[in-house]
């Protein structure tokens, strides 16, 4: 949220909160498509995890904590303590993972709290203003763009080795594997503010497809049975688990481990560990769950979290068996650092400090719901779950006693109609209060001075459910599809549009004869002479809201909208 606290004392300026010392430092990690099954100390026999199974023996675990069973919906509720939908968030594509600039996040409570804040890897909620992380409450960010490395909106070629990533909103070539650049960065900024209390949210691509990681990581797997991909995926969270193992060792090198906060979980089930691959003798391995990332069974939601904090007595190997979710971290931190937030009474999570010192009572009548999405315009009754201690209302039709039936396999729904008609009555409330939410869009800033010149791709197209082209891979073999860009033009003025087929530091030529925008009331097209590589429009735009429509015809006759467009003001 970009927001300016002014306060007039005496004709001059107040100064910014200054953290305490005693406060604590906190760092969460957070990976991508890695279940709760992932992780050897949950009883994976198979993945090979030392240093998160050290962490797991040092920390509170809450063993029922559920986020949503996709990407960007988890991280706008960790971001905000609010459920994913009201933030303007429900998809990873189709311009619904931009979370709204109006939210006040956890960085943003840490910041205002006097906390030096840090981002690393995977932000995947905007990649322009402003909906940036540094539109957000993130003092530094070293991120990716898109949803992960390799999709349209991140720097093109990116491979997850040797790739080029944004620091504080510039490319900067980088020398490595993904993950190791992330932590090694994170470590630094660590180091650089360990007389201080800090914030830093590592936010790893991996183990997100492509399953894509050195061979010494899953040759080992595949010499015990391990099919493709299935092996890669685990030697991708193996490389996590060593750079946990190098995060805490700085930690305690740095004398900083007492009084951090530090805590592991994941963005949703696993989406390569938790079923057979084909080629390979392994069953795979669910803890006990059914289904994966994207599913309403618990098997697409409940996920890993490991809290550690000595200096807070937060330690031992305890287990918390509170139903939880994503939606508390924010009122939980707030707590445990003592930080206000102006915004309390917006979140719908809790804070789970009281239930993390041992209280068994708190909490225990809660309901919560998650649901996948997964389209451009919510849907009602689309694949959700509606969750007590005991039970999951799944879909209108089908209730599970998790207790009794953890894999949920026995629909039991005709046997308990008053449990049924309670939970879907929860639902009804849930959905009833989203509701305000249903017609946002949440809009690309463009000729703000924030940020000189918008990126556009088609990633953010929205195309009502249409083909979207939102990796570089469908860039690359000229996917058909169109949509289009909601925009915010900051003020009345005349504004360039340049499009490209291919991004500028790709000298390539446009495919195309011709090029139409459509934009405020007005439609202008050019031809596109051979072999050039970009059309530039200028055109008079009005302050607001207005939609950007493009159009490429082919040599073949085919139209499609053009992938990358580049604005700015005159």
């Amino acid at each position: 949220m970009h927001r300016f606290l002014i306060l007039l004392v005496f004709a001059g300026w107040t100064l910014p909160a200054m953290a305490k010392e005693s406060q604590p430092n906190v760092i969460v990690v957070i990976t991508d498509d890695q279940g709760y099954g992932d992780v050897g100390a949950h009883g994976n026999s198979m993945i090979q995890t030392p240093n998160l199974d050290v962490l797991h023996s040092q920390s509170v675990r809450l063993t029922d904590y559920h986020v949503d069973p996709t990407c960007s919906p988890t991280r706008s509720a960790l971001m905000t303590g609010r459920y994913s939908t009201r933030t303007g968030v429900w998809h990873t594509i189709m311009g619904r993972s931009l979370m709204s600039s109006q939210e006040y996040t956890v960085a943003e409570v840490f910041r205002d709290g006097g906390y030096t804040t840090g981002m690393f890897g995977k932000w995947h909620l905007g990649d322009n203003y402003p909906v940036r992380p540094q539109d957000q409450g993130f003092d530094y960010t070293f991120i990716h763009g898109g949803g992960g490395v390799g999709q349209g909106p991140d720097y093109w070629g990116n491979d997850y080795f040797d790739d080029t990533y944004w620091r504080n909103g510039k490319p900067e070539a980088q020398t490595g594997y993904c993950t190791d650049v992330w932590f090694n960065d994170a470590l630094k900024f660590i180091e650089r503010n360990r007389k201080k209390p800090f914030f830093a949210y590592i936010s790893t691509n991996a183990p997100h497809g492509p399953y894509l990681v050195a061979e010494k990581y899953s040759d080992p797997y595949k010499e015990k049975g391990v099919g493709s991909p299935q092996a890669e995926f685990y030697g991708m969270v193996e490389n996590i688990d060593e750079n946990m193992g190098k995060l805490m060792a700085k930690l305690d090198e740095l004398k900083l481990a007492d009084n951090t906060i530090l805590i592991f979980t994941t963005d949703n089930g696993s989406a390569a560990g938790w079923r057979p691959a084909k080629n390979g003798t392994w069953k795979g391995f669910n803890a006990g769950m059914r289904a994966g990332k994207g599913s309403n069974f618990d098997g697409g939601h409940r996920v890993p979290m490991f809290i550690r904090w000595p200096n807070g007595e937060l330690t031992g190997g305890r287990d918390v068996d509170t139903l939880c979710a994503h939606i508390d971290v924010l009122p939980t931190l707030a707590e445990l650092c003592a930080l206000e937030d102006v915004r309390a009474s917006d979140r719908d999570g809790e804070s789970l400090k009281s239930i993390l010192y041992g209280d068994k009572e708190s909490l225990r009548d809660r309901i919560l719901t998650v649901h996948s999405q997964r389209v451009e315009n919510v849907e009602k009754y689309r694949n959700y779950a509606v969750m007590s201690e005991r039970w999951r209302l799944l879909n209108q039709n089908q209730l599970y006693d998790i207790k009794a039936d953890p894999g949920q396999e026995n629909n039991v729904f005709e046997k308990h109609p008053d449990v049924a008609k309670k939970l879907s009555d929860a639902y009804e409330a849930w959905w009833k209060s989203l509701s305000p939410a249903f017609d946002m869009t949440v809009r690309i800033g463009v000729g703000y001075k924030a940020q000189s010149e918008s990126l556009l791709h088609s990633h953010d197209w929205h195309t009502n459910n249409t083909n979207t082209p939102w990796h570089q891979n469908h860039v690359m073999s000229g996917a058909i599809g169109n949509g289009y860009w909601a925009l915010d033009i900051a003020k009345n003025a005349k504004y360039q549009i340049e499009l490209r087929r291919w991004p500028r530091h790709v000298d390539k030529g446009m495919d195309a004869v011709s090029a139409t925008i459509e934009i405020g009331g007005q439609t202008i097209t050019q031809e596109v002479p051979a072999g050039v590589t970009s059309v530039i429009f200028e055109v008079e735009l009005q302050q607001g809201a207005n939609d950007l429509l493009t159009k490429m015809k082919l040599k073949d006759g085919k139209v499609r909208g053009s992938y990358f467009a580049y604005l700015k003001k005159k």
